[in-house]
């Protein structure tokens, strides 16, 4: 199967090492009358001009690049555009990504393990307006949702906290700095601040120490 318009699925790859990049174009070129890659970058604002030049029916990203994140890329591309159709491709088996992929606006979110069949099947049912997911980690994103609806909330509901702002105070319990956390995260260092100053006001402290205090009387964190 082509793309929706009976011609290959045009896609852009952004990707900051040149041996993934190199490996992907050629585990694609494998499959020239399904899918054709039309440009590749491996910074986020080469990738924005070279997206808004090329106008590529899916861009295919990784979710850490040099100096900044393939989830605040996607984001943008996603508010610039709603209909982009962005897919994060990642070393991370872990459903929080998956979570942060699919609020940032993303399409889909696969493993880097996947096979050239697998990802050009999933690019095109990108293009036909699907949303894709590793189906490992969809099962567990899942079974988490299922929790959720159960009641068995993060730590930190109680206080107001949402998942994320639980999840920078657990970084913050554990000592990380606003850089390690926005790496841990792979996030901006400016959405970590934010986070933090919403931890704060919520908790009605004033600094790192006075949120740590109050996570530990409270039992946020064993």
């Amino acid at each position: 199967m082509a793309g929706m318009t009976g011609r290959p699925v045009r896609v852009v790859l952004v990707d900051d090492h040149e041996i993934v990049l190199q490996g992907l174009k050629a585990m694609l070129a494998r499959f020239a009358g399904r899918v054709r890659v039309v440009g590749e970058a491996a910074e986020a604002d080469e990738a924005e001009r070279l997206v808004t030049g090329l106008d590529p029916d899916v861009v295919l990203c990784d979710v850490r690049l040099r100096g900044s994140s393939g989830l605040d890329l996607c984001r943008r591309l996603v508010e610039r555009d709603p209909q982009r159709r962005v897919v994060l491709l990642s070393v991370y088996d872990d459903e929080q990504y998956l979570y942060q992929a699919l609020r940032a606006g993303a399409a889909g979110y696969l493993l880097k393990r996947v096979s050239g069949e697998e990802l050009v099947a999933q690019l095109e049912r990108v293009h036909a307006g699907e949303t894709v997911v590793d189906s490992g980690l969809a099962g567990r994103a899942a079974v988490s949702a299922a929790r959720l609806a159960a009641g068995e909330f993060w730590p930190g509901a109680r206080l107001g906290l949402s998942q994320r702002e639980s999840e920078v105070l657990a970084l913050v319990v554990a000592g990380l700095s606003n850089q390690a956390i926005a790496a841990r995260l792979v996030v901006g260092m400016e959405t970590v601040k934010s986070h933090i100053r919403a931890v704060y006001r919520k908790l009605d402290v004033g600094d790192r120490a006075g949120a740590v205090a109050v996570a530990l009387r409270e039992g946020i964190f064993q």
